[in-house]
């Protein structure tokens, strides 16, 4: 683990060369592809040092977090082009990859929470340094205290942990009953605001909409995961509070319900695209919250699933406003005319949201619909309305943007770079391609 985290760290430097910014692109690209090979075979922990450590869970999101930093830059080379403040930039993508390794690397409860509150400064800074309208420092701030104050509570649950056990390690956590009621709510909130769970999302469609292409695709790919990761190495303190779960299942189910209905009444690409991450988001946590084997691969599936859809989804939504200037259905419509090779990609990632064969989508979603209905048999009408409408809103989004006529103050567009079509492979390939090594995401327990 140690060889990977120095290799980033030596990345820093770099960053304010001349060629720094294809430099530290491509080489974050090889290191990334180093550790795919360094896979934990055994159903346990790998590399283990004293801080830090490698298991199935681990290793699938930090390679997802490796990934999507090198699709980020890909993403952004407007701010290459434009030399605005492009060595910065790169500065706080390579900390937010330190910061996300150490968080998934960690096998202590506080380190774990002090590398996980980390990764939130240097989305701020791109937030407010990057963003679009000067709405953003709200957005900043929103994101900002909501994680903050939801987190506080869980510090106090560590060390309630720490005063118990002697010990923060995840390895220690089997078979403790000492938890009681007050404790389960502070352990879990920071993970279920993080996540976010409904009636607390709301700083998640602000800082999409306020956020750059990258920040867009980090928030959505791999920090919306972090809430997930923490709740799957902290069930077993949950077992003992398998009676809360009604609780957090009824709110996430309904929530998602509601979520798809507010995505159907969206003119912003940016805005629906978030909202409908809040509808996913929900199904993993009542996946999580059943407690049984199907439900926390499921929604370990899901969420790497999302983190590669949702950015792609973002990508195209920054591929038509660079294009256009607004990212507004209303404006950005009948794209099949003007970019018919851009369409087909609108498509394939639509299809893949709509978690349709042979995505990994399928998979999580398959796996946490036995997960819900098992659990209890009532959840499965608000699954129905739940698949139903996660159909419907993707339908929407394809054809108010692909189809109809398009907007009569578009004179000239550019049909698509390279580097474009290249970018949504690289979400596309891996979404599709891991169906066929299932076992890599549903036999980790």
């Amino acid at each position: 683990m140690l060889k990977f985290l120095l290799a980033f760290i030596f990345l820093i430097p770099l960053c304010f060369v001349s060629l720094g910014w294809w430099l530290v692109h491509s080489l974050i690209f090889v290191i990334s592809f180093f550790y795919f090979f360094t896979f934990p075979y055994f159903m346990g922990w790998g590399n283990l040092s004293y801080v830090f450590g490698c298991d199935c869970i681990s290793y699938g999101l930090i390679l997802l977090s490796f990934w999507i930093c090198v699709l980020m830059i890909t993403a952004s080379e407007s701010i290459f082009r434009s030399s605005y403040y492009s060595g910065l930039f790169l500065f706080f993508v390579v900390l937010l990859i330190i910061m996300l390794f150490c968080t998934f690397g960690s096998v202590g409860l506080f380190s774990f929470y002090l590398f996980f509150e980390s990764s939130l400064i240097p989305t701020v800074f791109i937030i407010l340094g990057w963003g679009y309208q000067p709405e953003r420092l709200q957005a900043g701030i929103y994101l900002l205290f909501y994680t903050l104050l939801a987190s506080l509570p869980m510090l106090v649950g560590i060390f309630y942990v720490y005063g118990v056990m002697y010990s923060t390690s995840f390895f220690l956590l089997w078979g403790n009953k000492f938890l009681n009621g007050f404790f389960y709510f502070c352990m879990i909130f920071a993970f279920l605001v993080s996540m976010p769970m409904f009636l607390v999302h709301l700083w998640l469609p602000s800082a999409h909409v306020e956020a750059p292409v990258s920040g867009s695709m980090i928030l959505a790919g791999v920090l919306l995961k972090l809430g997930g990761y923490g709740l799957l190495r902290i069930y077993p303190l949950l077992f003992n509070f398998f009676s809360f779960g009604f609780i957090w299942i009824s709110i996430s189910l309904v929530g998602g319900f509601l979520v798809s209905l507010i995505c159907m009444r969206q003119t912003d690409l940016s805005s629906l695209i978030a909202y409908s991450s809040v509808a996913h988001m929900g199904i993993v946590i009542g996946g999580i919250m059943t407690m049984n084997y199907w439900g926390f691969c499921g929604s370990y599936t899901l969420m790497i699933a999302h983190g590669l859809c949702s950015s792609g989804l973002f990508c195209l939504a920054n591929i038509s406003y660079e294009r256009l200037g607004s990212r507004s259905l209303l404006i950005s419509r009948g794209m099949l005319s003007l970019m018919p090779s851009m369409s087909f990609w609108w498509f394939m990632l639509s299809a893949c949201n709509m978690s349709a064969p042979p995505s990994l989508n399928l998979l999580g979603e398959i796996s946490l619909l036995n997960s819900l209905v098992s659990w209890s048999w009532i959840s499965m009408l608000l699954l129905v309305f739940l698949s139903f409408f996660s159909a419907a809103y993707t339908l929407y989004l394809f054809s108010y943007s692909q189809h109809g006529m398009f907007y009569s103050g578009v004179y000239s567009c550019s049909l698509g770079y390279s580097r474009e079509f290249l970018l949504l492979f690289l979400h596309w390939f891996p979404l599709n391609f891991f169906i066929v090594s299932g076992d890599f995401v549903m036999l980790w327990l």
